[in-house]
């Protein structure tokens, strides 16, 4: 049985979340209900759950400063949400979950189950570290992002990331020190967080970081040689835009 409390200002949301999690959360113990920064800070205090879900934008502060205000995180943490471009990307690169509201059953299922099969609270604090990075220093000369494969959880410098590789749904990563990870995130999804942090995608399989490219071979249809000594193709449809990538370096 997971305890859980819900950190929500508006009331109506933390009745319908409240009766969701009743109806199809039978192992959630629903143990507080707070309607604020602070208040939601005191019963995480009292009540040490295992699960919040939290919500972002508060009238007397932020999700993100009530995490930040805690010495030590012992629980998991979804985000709740209405679309918010900029927090949601930043809880993406953390590897956090987040459910957008009007919360769906099948939805609150799935983040649920997740925590459970997660229960990892040093996970979950990694996560929050780089969370409040994002939030706090979005230009941050050494931006990073947490990849979670399926033995832990790992916080990466995003300069050290070479390039990735689709393979079906998930993404492989190599990295400037020769390690690999295999991430079950589409190359796609990938994709739209690094894109602002020089990565580019030459090919439907492959994204790469523009800090590494060492030449345009035009032999084979052409390929970008990395300075890794690996070799990734270009397709045809992006050959001049890349080129024009290359030549601004």
């Amino acid at each position: 049985m997971l305890k859980a409390v819900i950190v929500e200002d508006e009331k109506r949301s933390r009745e319908t979340l409240s009766g969701l999690l009743k109806l199809y959360c039978k192992d959630v113990n629903l143990v507080a209900e707070a309607d604020g920064m602070n208040s939601g800070r005191e019963a995480i205090l009292k009540h040490d759950p295992d699960l919040v879900f939290l919500d972002i934008q508060m009238p007397d502060g932020s999700g993100f400063k009530l995490l930040e205000s805690l010495e030590n995180i012992r629980f998991d943490v979804i985000f709740t949400t209405a679309y918010d471009q900029f927090a949601i990307k930043a809880i993406k690169f953390s590897a956090l979950d987040y459910l957008m509201k009007p919360i769906f059953p099948e939805d609150l299922v799935a983040a649920v189950e997740k925590a459970k099969k997660k229960r990892d609270t040093q996970g979950t604090k990694q996560g929050i570290d780089v969370l409040l990075q994002h939030v706090k220093k979005p230009e941050s000369e050494n931006p990073k992002i947490v990849l979670s494969t399926s033995e832990k959880i790992h916080v990466v410098n995003i300069k050290d990331i070479i390039r990735c590789e689709s393979d079906n749904y998930y993404t492989l990563f190599l990295f400037t020190d020769g390690t690999k990870l295999l991430i079950s995130k589409t190359l796609k999804e990938n994709e739209e967080l690094l894109s602002e942090h020089n990565f580019i995608r030459p090919h439907k399989s492959h994204l790469i970081n523009a800090l590494y490219i060492k030449s345009f071979l035009k032999q084979d249809g052409g390929y970008i040689m990395m300075t890794d000594g690996s070799k990734v193709p270009v397709s045809r449809r992006k050959k001049e835009k890349i080129i024009e990538i290359i030549n601004n370096l």
